[in-house]
């Protein structure tokens, strides 16, 4: 039978009115026979993190202070949940286990995955599912990356396709059986994980959004939803700052082909957005980008040197500079007698000075300088490419708003144009950027 993977975010297992939604989705498709979950999200803006309040506690154990506030909050939080779902659980038993473990001075990791490890127990109990601990089948190396043997172990525990599983999130182990954890939001990796072991037609990703939106609804008064947007696409959104989807996630299901949809756990019958490895014609055809997405606090290091071009190594000799000091640069763009590197604000963290000094002494330039406060945003979209006047439209809207612009790159894929503005124009030009496209077309 074909399978769906559903992973559901904390917000969407906050509490038990949530889980009883969660509960509705499985039962409407009986494809849906594998459920990752994360832990318990927050269910308003000051109640502390439940993964913050682990944390918490493991330092707290760590100093050999005692750790009954933070702990009693976690300990509660789940009998809540218990009771609300009418359970006569164990969780309890687990947990105080866990609060020796905690004194007996258990791992930063095995303390974080808890909250996922008791939310899955839950879930499962609650859903009549099999319940998966990822540490005994997900391999995750010292550099972060999946060892290849997860895929080949965990497909084996989800043989069955017509059982119901239910796997906690965000963790798997290291070599040596280890409990470790991916970074935040890495329960969307365990989710792309189970999704490519068991051979899943569908990666459903639920969330508290019904899909990722055009641009940063901060900026940008009620932007679109995106229907459906390619995987290369979403890379180049995630990468220039857009909250849609954990990066890492992407990859096992990517390599698969297994396309990702983004739903809503309170809104079901939303359409949510599709993330797809290549786009549908009609998609190409109907937009003409994909989406917006920016980010601040860039420097540009300019240098200008006459007969640059003819000194062959400069540009491998300027960003070996940057490589000595370890700082990495965001684009490059160059002319004849001209080069500017864009670094990342936090790169720099005072290097700045040292850097320009190594840069005269090295490569001797007739003008260095370093300009402050950018900001940079993407246009993204793979119709791009096909579709006349995307420049004109872009630097048309820009002046009509009165923005000055830095810097202009275009990727080698022309899937990407990236503008550069001073740090204070960039919320105007995002606005003005997505009234000429999206809003005209109203």
């Amino acid at each position: 039978m074909e399978r769906i993977v559903a992973k559901f975010g904390g917000s969407s297992v906050a509490d038990a009115g949530q889980i009883r939604k969660v509960k509705a989705i499985v039962a409407a498709d009986v494809r849906r026979r594998i459920v990752v979950v994360s832990a318990p999200g927050k269910r308003h803006p000051g109640e502390a993190k439940l993964t913050d309040l682990l944390y918490l506690c493991h330092e707290m154990a760590a100093m050999s202070t005692d750790i009954g506030g933070p702990f009693s909050l976690i300990r509660d939080r789940f009998a809540e949940i218990a009771g609300g779902l009418g359970l006569n659980t164990a969780v309890n038993r687990l947990i105080d286990r866990f609060g020796e473990e905690l004194t007996a001075g258990c791992s930063r990791d095995y303390a974080a995955s808890r909250g996922e490890y008791f939310s899955a127990w839950l879930i499962a109990e609650f859903l009549g599912g099999e319940f998966i601990d990822p540490a005994e089948y997900i391999v995750i190396r010292a550099n972060g990356t999946i060892d290849r043997e997860s895929y080949l172990r965990l497909g084996e525990r989800l043989d069955d396709s017509r059982a119901l599983y239910v796997m906690a999130g965000f963790y798997g182990s290291d070599r040596n059986g280890q409990v470790k954890t991916f970074s935040r939001g890495g329960s969307d990796i365990s989710g792309a994980i189970a999704a490519r072991a068991a051979g899943a037609i569908l990666y459903e990703n639920w969330t508290d959004t019904s899909g990722i939106l055009m641009a940063d609804p901060r900026i940008v008064d009620s932007p679109q939803t995106i229907d459906e947007i390619s995987f290369r696409e979403i890379r180049e959104m995630a990468y220039m700052g857009a909250s849609v989807f954990h990066d890492e996630a992407i990859l096992p299901v990517r390599e698969a082909g297994i396309p990702i949809r983004i739903k809503n756990t309170n809104r079901p019958d939303d359409p949510g957005t599709l993330i797809t490895p290549e786009l549908s014609e009609s998609t190409v055809t109907a937009t003409e980008i994909a989406g917006i997405a920016g980010r601040k606090d860039f420097s540009m290091i300019n240098l200008e040197k006459s007969l640059m071009n003819r000194e062959v190594g400069f540009a491998h000799r300027l960003l070996g500079i940057l490589r000595e000091q370890g700082v990495s640069f965001e684009q490059c763009p160059s002319s004849i007698d001209s080069i500017s590197v864009i670094v990342e604000d936090a790169q720099l963290q005072g290097l700045d000075e040292l850097i320009l000094d190594e840069i005269r002494r090295q490569l001797e330039p007739d003008q260095l300088s370093l300009e402050r406060n950018l900001a940079l945003i993407a246009v993204v979209g793979e119709g791009m490419v096909r579709t006349v006047g995307i420049a004109a439209k872009i630097f048309g809207a820009l002046k009509d708003a009165g923005i000055n612009v830095r810097i202009i790159n275009q990727g080698a894929s022309e899937m990407n144009i990236i503008i550069g503005v001073s740090a204070g124009d960039y919320e105007n030009a995002v606005r003005a950027l997505y009234e000429a496209f999206l809003r005209r077309k109203d």
